[in-house]
């Protein structure tokens, strides 16, 4: 699991950066089209909680309790609701939420093996 949060952590922190980029670029498209879309925006917003995301995969990834797992789980929970639900034009949001819905699967898989290695002695 240290490796697992230490790499999709940085990960996550990178596709943050092409995630705030694509989502410029669609917002200016949807500003030019004048189609009153909120695709950019919701890629903004999908971007800082996959960089929330990260940081406390990577800040969590040596403790052993079940705190970092329940917060890597809602906030790339709720980047994937948000991005998926609220995609728009930016149909690369899709990828995006696809890569929130594996972290958060391999958080609760994670979490759910844990609970019995946390037998109090």
């Amino acid at each position: 699991m240290k490796t697992w949060k230490l790499v999709s952590g940085i990960l996550s922190i990178v596709f943050f950066v092409i995630i705030t980029f694509q989502s410029c670029a669609v917002g200016i498209v949807e500003a030019i089209e004048d189609t009153g879309g909120i695709s950019g925006s919701t890629g903004i917003l999908c971007g800082f909680l996959i960089l929330a995301g990260g940081i406390v995969s990577v800040a969590t990834r040596k403790s052993s309790g079940k705190g970092g797992n329940i917060a890597i789980i809602i906030l790339f929970g709720l980047s994937a609701i948000i991005g998926l639900t609220l995609r728009g034009i930016y149909e690369d949001l899709v990828v995006w939420s696809i890569w929130c819905v594996v972290n958060v699967v391999v958080a609760i898989i994670f979490m759910l093996k844990n609970k019995g290695n946390n037998k109090a002695v």
